[in-house]
């Protein structure tokens, strides 16, 4: 099957997360000729990459882009306009975990466990003093369509509210300020298309004060511990939510979800990834490692997965 099957994988583009993308599909491009797949590599970026697309006539599309204009569901309305099989999920899945205020919407009404937060769009009135009696004093600003921490601010207290603010909205237009829970940070992989499972918990130690964007990509800034050091019972609830996560936005074939173990025991989610790093430093390639799929396994089973949809 491999040997006859020619795989674009789409990477690039135009987002903040251009380099990362390059680095995850040259390594996807790489994992997948290892396996004896036939592999186009195209950079979304180009004025005419749906022309390459259209001259290679892939069998199926590795969509390895992150943020805007990829993850957002943009370039998974392009393919289906163009008629094209590609890996991860459809447009309204994709969209939704994209914009953060609009997937804790949905995890609100899921009755899935989230922290408490504000949404702002460009324009809204807000004070500083009620969205911390809100939210309390420390909370996590951060632009509601960003990926990589990107844009992100901590606030420890409300002084430090408008820097925040100001900073998200020099990303994008709508602002999430949310509570800030301390605690444990966990990521939970979903992998399969009919009958999705969760892959072990992953326990995220960044060396700054939360996960971002050095801690994500650059190497020995975090470290990753498989099972995450909590009790079997709060592994078993994040494992869970991730998958009521990814049936709740409609996720399909691979999502990674975001968690905080809190200190009172409580498991808090955070957000869905729907197009996870797969880069030498991610968390979805050493949580399906840690679960007996190496990497060329892992890439395989996502493409074969997009071939039988």
């Amino acid at each position: 099957m491999t040997e006859t099957r020619k795989v674009a994988v789409l990477k690039g583009g135009r987002s903040a997360e251009r380099e990362v993308s390059l680095n995850t599909g040259a390594q996807v491009a790489e994992a997948l000729r290892s396996d004896g797949f036939g592999v186009v590599e195209i950079d979304a970026g180009d004025a005419d990459f749906i022309e390459q697309l259209r001259q290679t006539g892939p069998d199926v599309v590795f969509i390895a882009l992150h943020g805007r204009f990829g993850e957002d569901g943009t370039v998974q309305g392009l393919l289906e306009l163009l008629d094209m099989k590609y890996v991860g999920s459809g447009v309204l899945a994709s969209a939704l975990a994209m914009d953060k205020a609009m997937s804790k919407h949905v995890f609100t009404q899921a009755g899935l466990p989230t922290p408490p937060y504000v949404h702002l769009r460009s324009g809204d009135e807000w004070d500083a003093e009620g969205i911390s009696a809100e939210l309390g004093a420390k909370t996590v600003v951060k632009p509601a369509s960003e990926g990589s921490a990107i844009g992100v601010t901590i606030v420890h207290d409300p002084s430090e509210l408008e820097r925040g603010i100001e900073e998200a909205f020099r990303h994008d237009s709508s602002v999430l300020i949310e509570a800030f829970v301390p605690g444990v940070e966990l990521t939970v992989g979903v992998l399969g298309t009919d009958d999705p499972f969760a892959l072990p918990t992953l326990e995220v130690v960044p060396e700054h004060e939360f996960y971002d964007y050095d801690s994500k990509y650059v190497p020995g800034m975090s470290t990753h511990v498989i099972p995450a050091r909590v009790t079997d019972a709060q592994n078993l609830e994040c494992q869970r939510l991730a998958l009521d996560a990814h049936h709740a936005l409609g996720c399909r074939g691979v999502s990674r979800s975001d968690f905080i173990v809190a200190g009172d025991g409580s498991v808090w989610l955070l957000e869905v990834n729907t197009i996870p790093g797969m880069t030498s430093t991610s968390l979805l390639p050493d949580a399906a490692r840690a679960a007996g799929i190496e990497f060329p396994a892992l890439c395989r089973m996502l493409v074969e997965g997009a071939l039988e949809e």
